[in-house]
């Protein structure tokens, strides 16, 4: 299946969206922010095929992590979650650039639909 790689500095819900993703049968890679998800991007010969991140975080935040992976890694699909109405719309400014924004609380099963449906729809385009 795919390998996502999952920014998220609650661990709480990095360890609920990565065990609800590897259910699927997804290969997931976990870090805590938007600086650590770059090097991850950076720093290894693996790809990935969705990038799920939080939109605050500390440090690079999702929207700040979004600009630079649609900059540096155009055909990543990019799926952003928040529990915030306020940051949801900071995101939706970034239509061209994200694929899917998922408000918090989401379920298992919604999480890993939109995952899906993001890499589906990407694949369509790529």
């Amino acid at each position: 299946m795919a390998h996502i790689l999952v920014a998220e500095d609650d661990r709480a819900v990095q360890s609920f969206v990565s065990r609800a993703l590897t259910h699927r049968g997804h290969r997931v890679t976990a870090v805590n922010d938007g600086m650590q998800a770059l090097e991850a991007l950076d720093g290894t010969q693996e790809t990935y095929d969705l990038l799920v991140t939080d939109i605050v975080m500390p440090g690079l935040d999702g929207i700040g992590l979004a600009l630079k992976v649609a900059r540096d890694f155009p055909g990543l699909p990019i799926l952003m979650m928040t529990g915030y109405s306020a940051e949801r719309q900071r995101a939706h400014n970034l239509d061209e650039l994200i694929c899917e924004v998922i408000t918090k609380p989401f379920t298992l099963k919604q999480l890993c639909d939109v995952a899906e449906k993001v890499m589906r729809d990407d694949q369509v385009f790529h």
